[in-house]
């Protein structure tokens, strides 16, 4: 019945905290401590750092490490990780495909644009990649042009692995056919430049490429378009400290030139064609850093009519390389 006060709930207990109260029990007092310092990025479990952490500990358990040893190895280098290119690449247009596959480089997949014309070049890609059981997909085009970032595939599109550098020790091989030719890149930041300088380094009987770590192009699937397969044949080495790397060339007993409108001496009056050489490449616009160009033994310019005022960095690469070649096969 209404008003029982016998009915259970309708009394409230001894000791009952509803109601006002005096005072928040601490609460905000416990609030106010300190709760020590804040835990390190890679002892946070839900931070990146701690999973990246976590992944790398456990590749290095497996024996997966990411560095290696000289010996011609192309093993990726990242030092310290300023250039770790997890992402694979795809490798487009049919020259290109074909080179890669001849080279036995690793891929993932061919990719096969759908009704595409047919020639050598795309059935010498289709046995090779069955004979190495690499999966063949069929492609639309629209997903060829999204996978390739709107290059000129011609239908043809390879996946590989990300790009495995030499060390620049690798290219010190007093055992190469002939005197030592490398080419250096300072600054270069478009691939298709490097595409293009890896190519005439191949056509004129380079050694190898060299390109820093930071603030430089390094090898994507628009450079091995450009190189025209030629990365699969010529190295390239990754330096941590161009400066540096050029000091070891030196002292292994190579003559750096550099190339700058400015040279000291012109193209055709080099005397050191038949030693071991490092070309140094500098950008369109700033050309040779200030410290590289100091570690230059000679600063070379290539002669041109007066109403061009400079060279694009691959051709500039290309006219030396071929000098030199003609020098050398003269002599």
């Amino acid at each position: 019945m209404a008003g029982n006060s016998k009915r259970r709930g309708a009394v409230r207990k001894a000791g009952s905290k509803k109601g006002m109260v005096v005072g928040s029990g601490g609460q905000r007092r416990r609030g106010l401590e300190g709760k020590g310092p804040t835990p390190r990025a890679v002892e946070r479990p839900n931070h990146k750092a701690y999973k990246d952490s976590k992944r790398a500990d456990k590749a290095g358990g497996s024996g997966q490490s990411g560095s290696s040893g000289g010996g011609g190895s192309r093993q990726g280098r990242t030092s310290g990780g300023k250039r770790n290119r997890q992402a694979s690449e795809v490798i487009a247009g049919r020259n290109s495909v074909v080179e890669a596959l001849r080279a036995d480089i690793p891929a993932a997949t061919l990719y096969v644009a759908g009704r595409i014309d047919s020639d050598d070049r795309v059935r010498e890609a289709l046995k090779i990649a069955a004979d190495r059981a690499i999966p063949i997909l069929e492609t639309p085009r629209g997903e060829l042009d999204r996978l390739t970032d709107g290059a000129v595939h011609q239908g043809l599109g390879l996946q590989v692995p990300p790009y495995e550098y030499a060390h620049p020790t690798d290219l010190m091989n007093p055992e190469a056919p002939g005197a030592p030719l490398v080419v250096a890149l300072d600054g270069i930041t478009d691939p298709r430049n490097l595409g293009a300088i890896i190519r005439s380094v191949a056509a004129f009987g380079g050694h190898g490429v060299i390109v820093p770590e930071r603030r430089s192009v390094g090898m994507t699937a628009s450079a091995w378009k450009t190189s025209a397969g030629a990365a699969a044949r010529i190295p390239v080495a990754l330096a941590g400290n161009l400066t540096r790397t050029l000091e070891e060339f030196r002292k292994a007993g190579f003559f750096v030139l550099g190339l700058d409108m400015d040279g000291d001496v012109s193209l055709p009056e080099i005397t050191l064609a038949d030693e071991p050489l490092v070309i140094v490449v500098g950008s369109e616009g700033k050309g040779l850093s200030r410290l590289v160009g100091e570690t230059c033994d000679q600063i070379v310019s290539v002669p041109m009519s007066s109403a061009v005022e400079s060279l694009n960095a691959g051709i500039a690469a290309s006219v030396t390389l071929y000098e030199i070649s003609r020098q050398r096969a003269g002599r």
